[in-house]
C-alpha cells in the first residue's frame, strides 16, 4: 500500500504544481501583461514567462498522467469512468489530455507561430483571447480539481 500513497501524494504535488501555474498565468501574469502602456511589451513579458513555465507545466502533466494511470491500473479503477458518480475521474483525464495536446502537440506545431503572427497585427487583443482562453482552462480544472478532492473522499451527488 505505500506505493499507492506515493502515488497519490505525487499525483496531488503534479496537480498543485501544474494547475497552481495555471492560476498564477490567468489571474497575475496576464492581467500584469495587458496592464502595460505597449501590449507588445505585455505579449513579450507573457511569452518570456510562459516559456519558461511551459517546461514545468510539462512535466507536471507527465507527471500527473504517469501517477493516475499507476493508480487506475493498481486499483483497478477502469470500471468506475463509467459510474455518474464518479465523474470527476473522467474530468480528471479530460482536462489531463487537454493540457497534455496543448502543450506537448498543439503549441510546439502551430500555435506558437500562430501566436508570433497574430500578435505582430492585434496585440492586446491576442493577449485578451490568451486570457479568456486561460480562465476557460483555469475553472475547467478547479471544478475537476474540487470535483475530485469531494469525489475521492467519499462525497457524492
Amino acid at each position: 500500500m505505500n506505493d499507492i500513497a506515493l502515488a497519490v501524494a505525487l499525483h496531488i504535488l503534479a496537480i498543485v504544481w501544474w494547475i497552481g501555474g495555471v492560476a498564477m498565468v490567468t489571474t497575475v501574469l496576464l492581467p500584469a501583461a495587458r496592464a502595460m502602456a505597449d501590449p507588445r511589451e505585455g505579449l513579450a513579458m507573457f511569452r518570456r514567462i510562459e516559456e519558461r513555465f511551459a517546461w514545468h507545466a510539462r512535466a507536471a502533466t507527465l507527471l500527473a498522467g504517469a501517477s493516475g494511470l499507476y493508480m487506475i491500473l493498481v486499483l483497478g479503477l477502469w470500471p468506475y469512468f463509467f459510474v455518474p458518480s464518479y465523474w470527476w475521474l473522467d474530468a480528471m483525464v479530460f482536462v489531463w489530455a487537454l493540457f497534455t495536446v496543448v502543450l506537448f502537440i498543439a503549441e510546439p506545431l502551430f500555435v506558437d507561430d500562430w501566436l508570433a503572427a497574430r500578435s505582430t497585427k492585434a496585440p492586446a487583443e491576442t493577449l485578451l483571447l490568451l486570457q479568456r482562453l486561460h480562465w476557460i482552462a483555469l475553472i475547467l480544472s478547479v471544478i475537476t480539481v474540487l470535483g475530485a478532492a469531494a469525489g475521492a473522499n467519499g462525497w457524492a451527488y
